[in-house]
Parts: C-alpha cells; structure tokens; sequence
C-alpha cells in the first residue's frame, strides 16, 4: 500500500476518535459540574479538561474566563485550537476525500455527512442546543463510521490503518482521561460512604462507557483501586489500555515490512508490560508517573509508525 493512502486513512480513524474521546471527556466533566462538590468549586473539573488535551496554555492565550460555556464553545467549535472537535471532524473529512476511491460508499457518505452537519455550527447555536444530545451526536456518528468499516470495507491492510489509528488515539485518550480525573477525584474517596464519591466515580467509568461493565465484571461497589484496574489492565474492556495495546501489536503483525522491526519490538514490549502487569505493582511505582511513562512510549510508538508506513513528516 502506498504509504500516502495508508496517511490518510489512519489519520481519518485518529480524528474521528479523537472528536469522539473529547465529548466523552466533556460529557463526564459537564456532568460532574451538575453535582455537589465538597470544595464548593468545579473549576478544577474544566482545567482538567484542558490539561488532558494539553490545551491549558493555548486556553490562557485565548483570553477566556475558566467557565463551562467558555471551556465547552473553546474545545468544541474553536477554530483556532487544531484539537477541537470542529477541527477534528473537519481533518477527518478531509482524510476521507484525499482516499475516497479507498472507502466504500458508506464509508465516505457517514464522514461527509458527519462534517456538513457540524460545520456552520456555531457558538450561539450550542448555547441554545442541549449538550446532552450534542455529546451523544458526536459519540453516534463515530460509532456509525466503525460500523460501516467494519461491515462494508475489504478487510485488507487499508482496512489495518483505519483500525491502528482508531486503537493509537484510543489508548492515548483512555491514560490521559484516568490520569487527570483519578488524582482530581482521589481526595473525595477520604468519605467511603459518601454518595457524591459514588456519582464521581459512576460519571468517569460512564465516559468510557465502563459503568455497566464495572458493575458485571466486581459487583462491588465503585473503589478507585478497581476503576484503575479495569481502565488499565482489563483485556476484555474495549477502551482499556491492554485492550487497545493488544490490538495494536496484532495489527502491526498483520502490516509489517522490511522496516517495521522496531515498530513491532516496542508494541511487544508495551503489550508485555500490560499483559503480565499487576496492579499492586502499578500503584507501588505510582499511578501518575507510570501513566506518563506509558503515554511517553505510546507516543513513541506512534511516531515510530509514522516513519516506517506513513508520509514522512516534512522538517
């Protein structure tokens, strides 16, 4: 395959996951603000936002007050911040078009459609839109695309690109959202019996559509400890790490070249590390500094990547 069809179809799958992984990150911090908290504030919830995304200075830049409105109309319509979901759905878009004779009709209709309908959004329209409904759109609209490509598209390597960007973005979004909201939660966990900890807790598993699993997998109540353990080690969880890190080593044993040796020893190595890890072990290292460890090499992963399949990055 040539390596700029390869491009854009990865690239397509990332910014669509991306649009995806950021309204679930707002869905669950907007959702928190609707609850009581014990400092009495919800701003930390709308920084958090800003710092999982790595927005916080671009934010500051834009001369905002740190509100909901102004967070939410910042990372959802912003034409100048290249994360928002506008600007996401808008490069996946443009992905499907540079490869339309890749895609299958359905493929193509569900993006095109998806980007005519959001692009003359604007701030004044969300105001008066219900974000519950807007979240949900996004989230349909990526999951309509996953189900097209999966039920219309020859399951061949453009078919592995798709899928590797989708599973990339994914295990990015998944430490990057347990990061941040773990340790901003982890002090309300002092009062065990506390309702709010429960509705906290519930609203984080809920924005990676976890709730329901959490509850089938420990029929237990909502302990951090286990809220890690499932978002983390839990193969059989679609959003977890180990989930999204298993996928990616077999797609890349499904796509190797001559020039993948090193791609494909560092989606082992991370596979092993998820794979044989426990979760004591984790906790003894330290939660925030072994997920920074983790995005460092995810990261590194996907640059690796993108120089033995992808378009070479111009310097």
């Amino acid at each position: 395959m040539l390596s700029r069809t390869a491009d854009h179809l990865y690239w397509m799958a990332r910014y669509t996951e991306r649009a995806e992984n950021t309204v679930r990150m707002l869905d669950v911090s907007y959702r928190m603000s609707l609850l009581p908290r014990n400092n009495g504030s919800s701003d930390d919830g709308w920084g958090a936002i800003l710092a999982i995304s790595e927005l916080t200075d671009a934010y500051a830049r834009s001369g905002r007050p740190l509100t909901a409105r102004d967070v939410i109309e910042f990372v959802v319509l912003d034409r100048d911040n290249l994360s928002s979901v506008w600007n996401c759905l808008r490069a996946a878009r443009e992905n499907a078009h540079a490869v339309r004779g890749t895609l299958t009709a359905e493929m193509w209709e569900t993006t095109n459609a998806t980007w005519l309908e959001i692009r003359d959004m604007t701030p004044e329209k969300l105001q008066v839109t219900d974000l519950g409904e807007f979240f949900e759109w996004v989230k349909f609209r990526s999951h309509l695309l996953r189900g097209v490509t999966f039920g219309t598209m020859l399951h061949d390597d453009a078919f592995q690109f798709v899928r590797l960007g989708t599973f990339l973005e994914r295990a990015d979004n998944t430490a990057r959202l347990l990061d941040v909201k773990y340790h901003n939660l982890l002090p309300q966990t002092e009062s065990p019996t506390g309702t709010t900890d429960y509705y906290q807790w519930g609203a984080l598993l809920r924005s990676v559509s976890a709730f329901e699993t959490y509850r089938h997998v420990y029929r237990d109540v909502i302990t951090p400890y286990k809220v890690a353990e499932l978002l983390i080690l839990n193969h059989a969880m679609p959003r977890s790490l180990h989930a999204c890190v298993d996928e990616v080593n077999d797609i890349l044993g499904e796509i190797a070249n001559l020039h993948s040796a090193e791609a494909a020893r560092q989606a082992g190595e991370l596979h092993a590390t998820l794979h044989y890890g426990r979760m004591d072990d984790i906790f003894d290292t330290g939660l925030h500094p072994w997920l920074e460890r983790f995005l460092e090499r995810i990261n590194r992963l996907g640059d690796r990547i993108g120089d033995n399949f992808l378009v070479p990055v111009a310097a």
